[in-house]
């Protein structure tokens, strides 16, 4: 899950003598979200595309003002690059290296790709997000509920932490899950969303909807 291994290289980066019409021609044909800016091979900055479109004849250097400085390392995890798609709106994150050098990019379809393999979101199950107090959070605790009713866990995520509360997202195995739902709340818990529909489609929706989630962190 290292960025290193995702690292593609057919989209190219520009230098500052470039043009910006040539910069947004070309993102445009790849349907990324921004072009990046290197000189020397050291990585400047991004701009986005739609930026570019309304941006004034010239090249990339007279917009260096502008220049968005997000890049990700290439011994960072693709879990880090997430956040960096969702703040900058993006569908393409530059890859550098310790020394600020250029080596490529990684685009949310390659993310996607990787995690729709994960169990999280590749087995079929049940989606069951409980409520519960900050104090009384435990994983440990809630991976027994699950096992003691002979239920398998594939995959789960924190969606809020309040000063009085924590909610939390399970996918798990569709068996015995009245009872699940029924252990939890004598534990303590709130059941606040349960979706047990394992159709084709709706189980489409809810591995884009996991996805979504990751990429709000």
């Amino acid at each position: 899950m290292f960025i290193k291994d995702y690292i593609s290289k057919d989209y190219p980066a520009f230098g500052v003598r470039d043009s910006i019409e040539e910069a947004s021609e070309v993102a445009k044909e790849f349907g990324y979200s921004h072009v990046f800016i290197v000189s020397k091979g050291i990585f400047l900055g991004g701009l986005s595309q739609p930026f570019l479109e309304d941006s004034p004849e010239g090249n990339l250097d007279s917009l260096n003002i502008h220049y968005e400085r997000f890049a990700i390392m290439e011994d960072s995890s693709l879990l880090d690059s997430i956040k960096l798609f969702h703040t900058f709106n993006a569908n393409v994150v530059p890859v550098i290296s310790k020394e600020e050098k250029y080596l490529g990019y990684i685009s949310c379809d390659d993310i996607f790709n990787e995690f729709s393999k994960y169990p999280l979101f590749s087995e079929n199950g049940a989606i069951l997000t409980i409520q519960t107090t900050g104090l009384h959070y435990s994983m440990t605790e809630i991976s027994q509920i699950v096992e003691s009713n002979n239920g398998k866990i594939y995959g789960t995520f924190i969606n809020a932490i309040k000063d009085d509360s924590v909610e939390i997202t399970l996918k798990i195995s569709n068996e015995n899950l009245s009872s699940i739902d029924e252990t939890f709340e004598r534990y303590g818990y709130v059941v606040v969303h349960k979706h047990y529909d394992d159709e084709k489609e709706e189980l489409l929706k809810d591995r884009f909807g996991f996805f979504q989630k990751f990429l709000e962190i």
